[in-house]
């Protein structure tokens, strides 16, 4: 039976390290990529293909594909596509470190290691800016449906596909707004999680509310806090059995469904953004056999 894997559905872990490869020129990646898929558990490491990889080793994924970038008034949501996600989770910052080492020295050959983004909990898994993250996401049952290809060919059932963004706040900007400015660009009060019945348009809330889509557009998020230095943002993660519903909550967050842009964007922006094929499990193993291994 394909399984997703375990990571995926379970909550965030109180610390996580997000690493990105690139493929090295005139790489085979074949036997790295087995190696990788050998060490992931599904659990505390959780593994995600990107299209260069796919497209590298002359295999497809029905659904996969590389993150489009979007254009917008005086801003831009890019795309820096990888070739390879391994989503670390675990509760010691240090072992993480370790384990982030062991990885990039058994990819070394084929993989160039280009982020490793260390992540926590904060408080009650809020974002930085003291708002609960993730309010919205569906649960048990609906989560599995949401988060997990179902209905298809054996070897994809059970897998996932993932976005990932690494978001950079301006805590000086956000901090120059007064309670209710800051409230009004979530959409609901940081003191209680209280959604407002008269948000502005342009509040989170409304530009991503998942069931005023058609079809609607649930995700499962598993974003997580994240500072190097002076910087400081959000690693959003939104897992879904494709991706439409992220790029119709992003293309609404952008604008372009109706001209209002995302709240959000006053203080805080993406500057990277990633698609990964997350393969499922089978027998308490990744099962990588679409692909041909």
């Amino acid at each position: 039976m394909y399984e997703p894997q375990e990571g995926i559905l379970a909550g965030v872990p109180a610390n996580a390290a997000y690493l990105f490869f690139s493929l090295k020129p005139g790489s085979e990646p074949t036997d790295a990529l087995k190696d990788i898929a050998e060490l992931c558990d599904g659990k505390n490491h959780v593994l995600g293909l990107g299209e260069p990889l796919l497209l590298a080793m002359d295999k497809t994924v029905p659904g996969m594909k590389s993150c489009p970038s979007i254009s917008m008034p005086g801003n831009n949501i890019p795309s820096t596509q990888q070739a390879l996600w391994v989503w670390l989770r675990g509760s010691d910052q240090g072992e993480l470190l370790h384990e982030s080492r062991r990885i990039e020295q058994m990819l070394g050959d084929d993989f160039i290691l280009t982020a490793n983004t260390n992540a926590f909990m904060y408080q009650d898994s809020r974002d930085l800016s003291g708002y609960i993250d993730g309010t919205e996401n569906p649960a048990g049952e609906e989560a599995v449906k949401a988060a997990t290809v179902s209905g298809k060919q054996d070897s994809l059932n059970g897998s996932s596909f993932v976005a990932v963004q690494q978001w950079i706040h301006d805590f000086d900007q956000f901090q120059q707004m007064t309670q209710q400015e800051q409230d009004n660009c979530f959409g609901r009060r940081a003191s209680d999680n209280e959604e407002f019945d008269d948000a502005p348009d342009s509040a989170h809330v409304k530009r991503t509310a998942q069931e005023s889509f058609k079809p609607e557009a649930f995700v499962v998020r598993r974003s997580m806090p994240w500072s190097d230095g002076q910087q400081a943002g959000l690693v959003f993660v939104a897992f879904g059995h494709s991706f439409d519903a992220f790029e119709a909550q992003l293309n609404r967050m952008a604008g372009k469904d109706d001209g209002i842009m995302d709240a959000l964007f006053k203080f805080t922006r993406p500057v990277t953004g990633s698609y990964f094929w997350c393969p499922p499990m089978k027998k308490g193993k990744l099962d990588l056999s679409l692909i041909g291994f």
